[in-house]
């Protein structure tokens, strides 16, 4: 299979590198220019001739504009499989304009980090027609351990942000519940204990504690470097508002764990840190403070 590779940051970069071992692929980036792959000089020239033309690219303008450029020189019938994390519009808009181009596209966003796209791990919600799904599987098998299949187009994004704007909610209310044990007297390893077994079990607990020696390794271990960004978080908890705008659906609860990331990371120094940094930040505060 012979696939173009557009977006070669810091995830787009070690998913080419897994393709490039098993397909002819060929990659190209604005900036990055990671060793051991071969290089096309624009987006279109990775594009061209390409069964499949994979992106990673930061947002839904970025995504359009791409797609404005390789999709007069893509092969018709050829798949467009973006991995991208972006807004739902942006995804549908994006499949109706491959579909009048006579092309197959599909929305794909991954959960696992730059970990699971070293190792071949990642976890992949597919939106778009299904036999392009099946035709791009054995990509999905390559770059990760698990794909689902979400629906149409755009269905893998709206999968994306409805399951990070659980992780943004729990997370803050996982930090919350440690400092109110600490200021209760409440041994933060019996908390786990507890809560780990227990109504109160996630996988911000169970999987990813933020309170540093509780559970299994995290950043939190790692004076909170970051697995996943806290900027990144914010990212997401902004696309699924803005679902919920168009969408007229009420997330009180999404709107004030992206309220709450937004002041973290752009007036608390959050920028930088994992997003279950948010235990020492509220470890800081008093409830008076504001």
């Amino acid at each position: 299979m012979k696939i173009g590779f557009i977006g070669l940051g810091n995830m787009g970069s070690p998913m080419a590198a897994n393709l490039a071992a098993a397909h002819d692929a060929i990659g190209f980036d604005t900036v990055a220019r990671p060793e051991g792959m071969t290089l096309a000089d624009s987006a279109a020239t990775a594009a061209k001739d390409a069964d499949v033309v994979i992106t990673m690219l930061p947002n839904g303008d970025i995504l359009r504009a791409v797609a404005n450029e390789i999709y007069p020189v893509m092969t018709p019938g050829a798949i467009h499989l973006d991995c991208s994390t972006v807004d739902v519009e942006s995804a549908r808009a994006v499949a109706a304009q491959a579909e009048a181009a006579g092309l197959n596209a599909v929305d794909a966003p991954v959960s696992g980090g730059i970990g699971g796209a070293m190792n071949g791990t990642l976890t992949f919600m597919a939106g778009g027609p299904a036999d392009a799904f099946a035709k791009v599987q054995p990509l999905f098998d390559i770059m990760g351990q698990k794909a689902v299949h979400c629906g149409a187009a755009g269905n893998g994004q709206a999968a994306k942000i409805c399951n990070n704007m659980i992780l943004g909610v729990t997370m803050i209310a996982t930090c919350e519940a440690f400092v109110l044990a600490d200021k209760l007297g409440l041994d933060r390893q019996a908390m786990f204990d507890v809560v780990s077994t227990s109504s109160g079990y996630s996988w911000s607990m169970n999987a990813y504690c933020p309170a540093p020696g509780i559970g299994p390794q995290s950043p939190a271990d790692n004076d909170y470097q970051p697995g996943f960004a806290a900027e990144l978080m914010l990212k997401d908890l902004n696309l699924s508002q803005m679902a919920a705008a168009t969408a007229d659906a009420d997330t009180p609860m999404g709107q004030a764990a992206r309220d709450l990331y937004a002041q973290f990371v752009q007036s608390e120094n959050g920028a930088g840190k994992d997003f279950s940094a948010m235990l020492p930040r509220f470890k800081k505060r008093t409830r008076t403070k504001t």
